[in-house]
């Protein structure tokens, strides 16, 4: 296998380690907690996950695009930040805890203690990528995942959310001490430059509001379902998409992982050439995996989603229909990301804002099966959109959206 082959390889498997992590702690926390204390867990965890998701827009996304020389001197820039932003904010989330009674301030203090840690170590894994290294993020990645499984493994059963949650972030430190091991080759001798971040102007900043856009409209779709909805409608859609979790690494993968690789293609043909091949493929498995799961057995299904199984089934022709739209639409976005990142922010804000409101009226029509297909229509006019405005690229001339070699934009 060639080394691009490889590289394409370790990148999956390095968004599967991480995506397992994410699956396994709530698993592990599950078993361990009461249901207040589960609660309470669940709350921590979701607040970590949207800072985790905004580090990611604000210094991930930014990072990968970086182009021209000085990309050690921008990584070790990105993890500086990373790590001084999260310990700011890890100190407003100790004095939240501080301020919040009883287990779940006590929770909320335990996650201001641990963040720095547990951002940094996932932070690295963007500037393994923009190195064209994913298989040393692997290497952290995976140390990663057995380091935590075999830490809350050993809790005993009933313990505290803020304990969980310690244990949790203490346990990212073989990971972090390896990945800023593997990382030391790259940046020896390099400056980091925090001043980028802080400018009016830094691509992170689009990228924040677009991961604050997608991730809002998809909680006031679940908000307007549960207004107008039953229970088991936001079950069932809730069950048919957990379903579909093998695709969303892949997708993961082409946004982390792609763009360093389609940046040295050169050009807008060799680009869209490589992403239009990228979407058929990601479309067809998307297709392929729902015509397996509609295929499965009722007592397999059964067994993953227990009673919601029912509902959710009805749901597959729809839900995959949007996936496999999805892996078009993702390539798009991606080319986009490439070759001018700043036109991604009005597509991700209209098409966003439009499947709240096909959600709505689909279920407000045609019950939970016209929410799911609304849904699918709602991401196959945002990939329509997406390489409409690929296709209007000037096909020659180098894009003005494009982030510059300074380190000013990238760094």
């Amino acid at each position: 296998m060639s080394r691009r082959g490889l590289a394409a390889v370790a990148s999956v498997l390095d968004q599967a380690a991480s995506s397992a992590t994410n699956i396994l702690v709530l698993v592990l926390a599950a078993r361990l907690s009461s249901a207040s204390g589960f609660a309470d867990f669940s709350m921590v965890y979701v607040a970590f996950s949207v800072l985790l998701g905004l580090n990611m827009a604000y210094v991930g996304q930014s990072l990968v695009l970086h182009k021209g020389e000085g990309l050690g001197a921008a990584c070790r820039s990105a993890a500086g930040f990373t790590g001084a932003a999260s310990a700011a904010v890890g100190v407003l989330l100790a004095v939240v805890g501080l301020a919040l009674p009883g287990a779940t301030g006590r929770a909320f203090l335990a996650l201001g203690l641990v963040l720095p840690l547990v951002l940094l170590q996932d932070g690295l894994r963007y500037c393994f990528s923009a190195l064209r290294a994913p298989e040393r993020a692997l290497a952290a990645d995976a140390l990663r995942l057995v380091c935590v499984v075999a830490a809350l493994a050993v809790q005993p059963e009933g313990a505290s959310a803020g304990r969980l949650v310690l244990v949790w972030g203490l346990s990212a430190l073989p990971a972090l001490a390896v990945g800023l091991w593997l990382l030391r080759p790259y940046v020896r001798g390099s400056r980091a430059d925090l001043r980028p971040y802080l400018r009016r102007g830094h691509l992170g900043q689009r990228f924040v509001v677009e991961f604050a856009v997608g991730n809002g409209s998809s909680q006031l779709a679940v908000l307007g379902l549960g207004v107008f909805a039953t229970p088991l409608a936001v079950g069932a859609l809730r069950g048919a998409t957990t379903l579909f979790g093998p695709l969303n690494v892949l997708f993961n993968s082409a946004n982390a992982f792609g763009p360093p690789v389609l940046g040295r293609l050169g050009g807008k043909r060799a680009t869209v050439r490589a992403t239009a091949a990228l979407g058929l493929v990601l479309a067809a498995v998307g297709a392929g995996w729902a015509t397996a799961l509609y295929l499965l057995p009722d007592r397999l299904g059964r067994e993953l989603l227990g009673d919601t199984w029912a509902a959710a089934s009805a749901l597959l022709p729809a839900t995959g229909a949007q996936y496999a739209v999805m892996g078009l639409g993702t390539c798009a976005l991606l080319t986009l990301r490439v070759l001018a990142p700043k036109a991604t922010l009005s597509l991700q804000v209209v098409f966003s804002l439009l499947s709240v409101g096909l959600l709505l009226g689909g279920y407000a029509v045609w019950g939970v099966a016209g929410a799911a297909w609304a849904l699918a229509a709602g991401s196959a006019l945002k990939a329509v959109a997406a390489w409409l405005r690929v296709a209007r690229l000037d096909p020659v001339a180098p894009q003005p959206d494009e982030p510059r070699p300074a380190a000013a934009s990238a760094a």
